[in-house]
């Protein structure tokens, strides 16, 4: 089967030997902050403590991340240099504005640097010292950003003291890259740990989200001070993987909103604004403004795109300097409590995020998921799936929205154009699960619960972590956890959900069969490595071509057989526990 693979992974050693898993390095570039320090407690769990010991340290809320990082991105900004240069003096240069509290530098078009410093006054104090560039026969706008552009008065004076720059990475692994590293590994559970921290964002990929949003916001500020423009989505909600677009939302809801305290006798003070005739026609004349100003006036925004007749109305574009795609809408205050969600689920137990990524990059190998948008899975409704299954073992090891809707607390009511948004949002509240299944077996279970899934009669809901009957025909329905009347999944097409199951049952077949062969050095690829090779899909289309019995059938039969050999055998050492029916 690894002699079919194309492309990259042919060139992977198939007889790599397994000695000690190689491990990244992951050493930050820049003093540590406290968000920092809480990202790497989060890196260090999602390695090998065992399944189920999770860290005991208390747990910030997402609100507060959000604002940590957000005041990080403030008093940060943007410089592109040229390659000659002392980091030395280029720290020292910049000291004189005030004191530094961390620094990276990375590649996007040239070199940058994200400077964070310890005060905002220092920002102001750079930019007072800094001047509109000369274009010669073209006129510059004199845009005042955080973004500077660093020139050498004399460069020979440079070149003898400059230093090899340490760059942060900002791409995933190559399938060569990866392959051989999950070859390296020692267990299929290391296998995903492994794939893991190569593809989860670092801690300088996140800085430079929050910051890229702060840019725009200082965009938006000028017509409407106060505003935010805030991150959501896998930026946030910690299932993004490195070179993941970047959504954003004008968050506008604290303009202009009444201060209770200040009572003022029997007058009220009101804005005099614009009526137009809905909050939609409100939303595409903002977002139309705002794109304009990044068109026009906003460095390193290019390729903007004004898709204002959509559902959601949105401005599309590239970012240069940070290398990202950007999607930005408006008042998305749902996505946002959606990005939550995901957060505390992931923060509650470190599998979680371990079998998502896996999941995932499985998918993807398959062209279950896509880019483009079309007739193919998501990877929110990926996310929803693993999320789903894991409530459905037993014990359960996430709980469900009602249950953290019923640890909420008069604080954490949200209730969002009508829809109840409202769950428990500190996560010291919340009681860890007992299950201790190892990563392996849930990878296993995974392929062979939703292998066997009636989609044809049953939803996917997250609120109540139960099967329900399908309230609509589509081929695969999966609750919205808030706009419950939605279907994220509506778009995915009968054909597209078959080839979902049958690489699911597939892939079940093929972890059973290895059984604890993948440790034998006559092993070639193995465990989560062999699930990634194209070969899997090729074959189960050859199979069904070539064979009068579907494979689908044949691999449900050998999983039933499977499935009531493992029941005879219940008191197996290696606490293997069937998925459970119970509500």
């Amino acid at each position: 089967m690894a002699a079919r693979a194309a492309g990259l992974l042919t060139r992977v050693p198939l007889g790599a030997r397994r000695g000690p898993a190689v491990r990244p390095a992951h050493g930050l570039l820049s003093c540590p902050g406290p968000v920092a320090a809480d990202v790497r407690k989060e890196e260090r769990a999602s390695g090998g403590a065992e399944p189920g010991s999770e860290d005991r340290t208390p747990k910030k809320r997402f609100s507060e991340v959000q604002k940590e990082r957000r005041e990080q991105a403030q008093r940060s900004v943007l410089i592109h240099f040229p390659n000659k240069i002392s980091e030395k003096k280029f720290l020292k240069y910049l000291a004189h504005h005030g004191p530094v509290n961390n620094h990276f530098f990375y590649e996007s078009f040239g070199l940058y640097a994200v400077v964070e410093f310890c005060q905002k006054e220092s920002v102001a104090s750079l930019q007072s010292v800094t001047r509109t560039p000369s274009m010669g026969t073209e006129a510059a706008i004199p845009f005042r950003s955080r973004c500077f552009h660093l020139k050498l008065k004399n460069a020979s004076n440079q070149t003898s003291e400059q230093s090899s720059i340490s760059r942060s990475n900002q791409s995933p692994p190559s399938s060569k890259k990866l392959f051989e590293l999950l070859c390296d590994a020692e267990s299929i559970d290391d296998q995903l740990n492994t794939l893991l921290k190569e593809f989860q964002l670092t801690e300088e990929n996140t800085k430079l989200r929050y910051f890229t949003c702060s840019l725009i916001e200082d965009i938006a500020a000028a017509y409407f001070p106060g505003c935010a423009v805030r991150p959501f989505g896998s930026s946030v909600n910690g299932f993004g993987k490195l070179g993941c677009d970047l959504d954003m939302f004008l968050d506008l809801d604290e303009i202009g909103k009444f201060s209770d305290h200040k009572n003022l006798g029997n007058f009220l003070m009101e804005f005099q604004v614009k009526n137009v005739p809905s909050e939609r026609i409100a939303t595409q004349k903002i977002l139309s403004v705002i794109g304009e100003c990044l068109d026009h006036f906003g460095p390193g925004c290019v390729g903007v795109q004004k898709i204002l007749n959509a559902r959601c109305p949105l401005v599309r574009f590239s970012h240069q300097a940070s290398g990202f795609q950007c999607d930005l809408t408006t008042n998305n205050r749902i996505a946002l409590k959606s990005s939550e969600l995901l957060y505390i689920y992931g923060a509650l137990d470190s599998r979680v995020r371990a079998l998502v990524f896996s999941i995932r990059c499985w998918a993807r190998a398959h062209s279950l998921t896509s880019s483009i948008p079309g007739a193919w899975m998501t990877n929110f409704s990926l996310t929803m799936m693993v999320i789903f299954f894991l409530q459905r073992r037993s014990p359960p090891i996430l709980p469900t929205l009602d249950y953290l809707k019923s640890l909420a607390d008069a604080e954490d009511k949200c209730v969002i154009e009508g829809h109840n948004c409202t769950f428990v949002c500190d996560l010291n509240r919340i009681k860890p699960s007992g299950n201790t299944e190892t990563l392996e077996l849930l990878l296993r279970e995974f392929f062979e619960y939703f292998g066997n899934f009636a989609f044809n009669k049953n939803s996917i809901n997250i609120r109540q972590g139960r099967e329900q009957n399908k309230p609509e025909p589509s081929p695969l329905h999966i609750q919205n956890p808030f706009e419950t009347s939605l279907n994220i999944s509506k778009n995915v097409s009968q054909s597209q959900l078959q080839k979902f199951v049958d690489l699911a049952r597939e892939s079940a077949w093929i972890l059973h069969q290895q059984g604890n062969d993948h440790r034998s050095p006559s092993s070639k690829l193995w465990g989560l490595a062999a699930l990634l090779l194209p070969s899997v899909a090729k074959s189960v289309s050859q199979a069904k071509r070539k064979r009068k019995k579907p494979a689908s059938e044949r691999v449900k039969n050998l999983l039933e057989s499977i499935k009531s050999s493992s029941t005879e055998n219940s008191t197996n050492t290696n606490g293997t526990r069937t998925v459970s029916t119970q509500a």
